[in-house]
């Protein structure tokens, strides 16, 4: 059985290391100073190579030729996840203080140190205190914020980064070669894509398609094989969303997971296709889609897609006349000569007005339904935080200022009128009894 491609590249000196050459440098330079500090904190997301540059820099401060398969007494990796407790970092303690047995130090790599627990924290500040003058720690993870800062405070820190997209693209070409993989710069980059900046899921995909074709591997032979939708029809997708057409949208779904494509994967390649080119209509999206998961998934799929298209949102009022430089919100009082009926409102004047003054207000008036009875601007909001927001002293009196004698009224949630939300409701209501009921969604 053959190496996994992961392992056959992980790289065995600093300056074999792809994509992290800040750290590397300083790293690289500290060697060569013999300026060694006692502890050090890799963090950064997974598959960026921390704990393959920490297994470099403990054999390379031992002086020990690196090999992967090597196993080395003074270099000890532990998994801080299975062994979080206070009893392990006592082990650890003591057995810290006797000297290397090969090298000049005695090299600990701790893997999700961030997992220890509170009192094992404690017990390794001990240590960190006053640490023997032949121990390093190597702690990597993956949340920095979840070290105490009595840890971190200690050690050199160092960030590590996802890889760009071109510089994972020349890395994964190179492996291809190396391997007599061929495949197409489309297909290529569609790993790219997949793997996230990340080398090891990258290089992991690579070797899990490298057996798709026995001559050439191209984009569709990918997505057949994986089961992605083509980019072509998550921009479509986006399209029916921005219609509002919520029943087009529950279609264009159906025919989706109907190709064996799962929910979670569809989220998925949906929130990346919008990282690449956001614009604001899409934007919501980025808040539901990540729920998307078991169970449920696609009662969560639809969900997501319905309940912020455009349809569901304030229908504003259109505009009864051509705007002159300095429009006002409402027409002339009535005179004598004119009769007293209700009078059109602006809302798009107003919204222009408080977008100027104050656009985070304008920000959640745009979360409201608005109805005009001539003389009172009635405001619905749709959420909690909205009411919250507009009802605020300072808030609120901007907006009388800019309404220009018009009332205002700022309305409970209770008070929404059913019929402003009907379509949106009937959908929400039939995935809320779907769910809680068990069943399938009704596609």
């Amino acid at each position: 059985m053959g190496k996994a491609l992961y392992r056959k590249y992980r790289p065995t000196k600093l300056a074999d290391v792809v994509g992290q050459e800040p750290v590397t440098r300083s790293l690289q330079n500290a060697l060569d100073s013999h300026k060694i500090s006692h502890a050090y904190l890799f963090t950064g997301p997974r598959g960026t190579g921390k704990t393959s540059i920490a297994r470099i820099f403990a054999h390379a401060v031992n002086n020990f030729d690196y090999q992967l398969e090597d196993d080395y007494v003074d270099i000890i990796e532990i998994d801080a996840a299975s062994n979080r407790g206070i009893d392990n970092i006592r082990d650890l303690r003591e057995k810290a203080t006797i000297a290397p047995t090969k090298g000049k130090f005695k090299v600990y790599i701790m893997d999700e140190v961030h997992m220890l627990t509170k009192e094992a924290n404690n017990a390794l500040l001990k240590i960190f205190e006053e640490p023997p003058a032949h121990v390093i720690f190597i702690m990597a993870t993956t949340d920095a914020h979840k070290v105490p800062i009595t840890i971190t405070s200690r050690a050199q820190t160092f960030v590590f980064k996802l890889a760009a997209p071109e510089t994972m693209f020349k890395h994964l070409r190179q492996i291809a070669d190396l391997e007599k993989i061929s495949i197409d710069d489309d297909a290529l980059r569609l790993v790219v894509r997949r793997g996230g900046g990340s080398f090891r899921d990258s290089i992991s995909l690579l070797d899990q398609i490298s057996t798709l074709s026995d001559q050439n591997i191209t984009l569709d032979n990918i997505v057949k094989s994986l089961g992605l939708p083509q980019d072509e029809a998550i921009a479509e997708l986006l399209k029916i969303y921005t219609s509002g057409d919520i029943k087009q949208i529950s279609t264009t779904l159906q025919k989706l997971l109907e190709t064996g494509l799962k929910p979670e994967t569809l989220a998925e390649v949906t929130i990346k296709q919008i990282l690449e080119n956001p614009t604001p209509e899409f934007l919501p999206l980025l808040k539901t889609l990540p729920s998307v998961q078991a169970p449920f998934s696609e009662a969560k799929l639809l969900l997501a897609f319905a309940q912020l298209t455009p349809a569901s949102m304030p229908v504003k009022p259109k505009l009864t006349q051509s705007l002159p430089t300095k429009p006002p919100l409402t027409s002339p009082a009535p005179t004598a000569e004119t009769p007293s009926t209700p009078q059109p409102f602006n809302w798009d004047i107003f919204l222009s007005r408080i977008k100027q003054a104050s656009p985070s207000i304008a920000n959640q008036l745009q979360k409201t339904t608005q109805h005009f009875d001539g003389t009172t601007l009635h405001l619905y909001p749709q959420r909690k935080i909205t009411k919250s927001v507009l009802e605020s002293t300072n808030n609120k009196q901007l907006l009388k200022t800019h309404l220009q004698g018009v009332a205002l009224q700022i309305h409970d949630l209770n008070e929404q009128k059913t019929s402003d939300f009907s379509q949106i409701s009937d959908i929400m209501g039939a995935v809320e009894e779907v769910t809680t009921s068990g069943g399938e969604i009704p596609f």
